[in-house]
């Protein structure tokens, strides 16, 4: 497989940089997409220290204007893979949700997918060549209480890749959502805490009870598990592979 220009969103730290990362030291072209231009430049400065081909860009997944202007912005380099991951959370009873904050979620992790998408597209169909990949959650198929707006934007991403796999099926390219159960970045870190004022219990209780409870292997996934899918769907063995929810869970949904 020839190498690939990849770009990935909130790749400064935490799932997106571990995948670039694990990308990126088999040869391809890392774009580190990330809000804040300083975090995307150090996620750079890390990836350049271990030979990694890689450069970062500027971008509000929320903002449309950003996102058409961006296959311009990155020229001379095209994008051939694109990675949807940058995502929030936000923890709350649906009654106290921030209609605002709900409206953020959606915008982030669902509308910032399908607009990107739209934006690579005209290339990908061009070369006869392109993957999405959404960074979904085990959230796209099940749902826990006080995330209303994070699982219906994981669920709405389902929903999205069907339809694009249909729109897509005349060229090589293909959209898959991998939908991991709890990764230990510091967004779950943040959902412990949240978690444990919402249900009145202790951090130490969120992550045994709540997180892990549902999963036979009791333990958080890893970061180059969803690497190494993610390499696996980039390739030409995965080129009939789409529309597909890869649910790596440590066997919550067997259930």
């Amino acid at each position: 497989m020839q190498n690939k220009t990849i770009l990935i969103t909130g790749a400064a730290s935490g799932i997106g940089f571990g995948i670039g990362q694990y990308l990126g030291k088999m040869g391809h072209k890392i774009i580190v997409a990330d809000i804040n231009q300083q975090t995307a430049q150090s996620a750079v400065d890390k990836l350049s220290a271990n030979n990694i081909d890689a450069r970062s860009v500027q971008l509000d997944v929320s903002d449309p204007e950003q996102i058409e202007a961006l296959p311009a912005k990155l020229l001379p380099d095209k994008v051939d893979v694109l990675i949807n991951n940058a995502g929030i959370q936000h923890v709350s009873r649906l009654e106290d949700f921030p209609a605002q904050k709900w409206q953020q979620l959606i915008n982030i992790m669902l509308v910032g997918p399908a607009i990107l998408t739209k934006a690579f597209l005209p290339h990908m169909r061009e070369q006869n060549y392109g993957r999405i990949i959404n960074v979904g959650s085990l959230h796209s198929v099940v749902a826990s209480p006080y995330k209303s707006a994070y699982v219906a934007a994981k669920h709405g991403l389902l929903g999205f890749a069907k339809t694009l796999a249909l729109e897509t099926g005349d060229c090589d390219v293909t959209i898959n959502t991998l939908c991991p159960g709890y990764v230990k970045t510091p967004l779950v870190e943040q959902q412990i805490a949240a978690q444990a004022v919402e249900n009145g219990i202790s951090e130490e209780d969120v992550i045994n009870k709540i997180m892990l409870e549902p999963m036979p292997k009791k333990a958080f996934i890893e970061i180059e598990e969803l690497a190494s899918t993610a390499a696996f769907l980039i390739s030409d063995a995965a080129k009939n592979m789409t529309a597909q929810a890869l649910v790596i869970d440590g066997g919550w949904t067997a259930r």
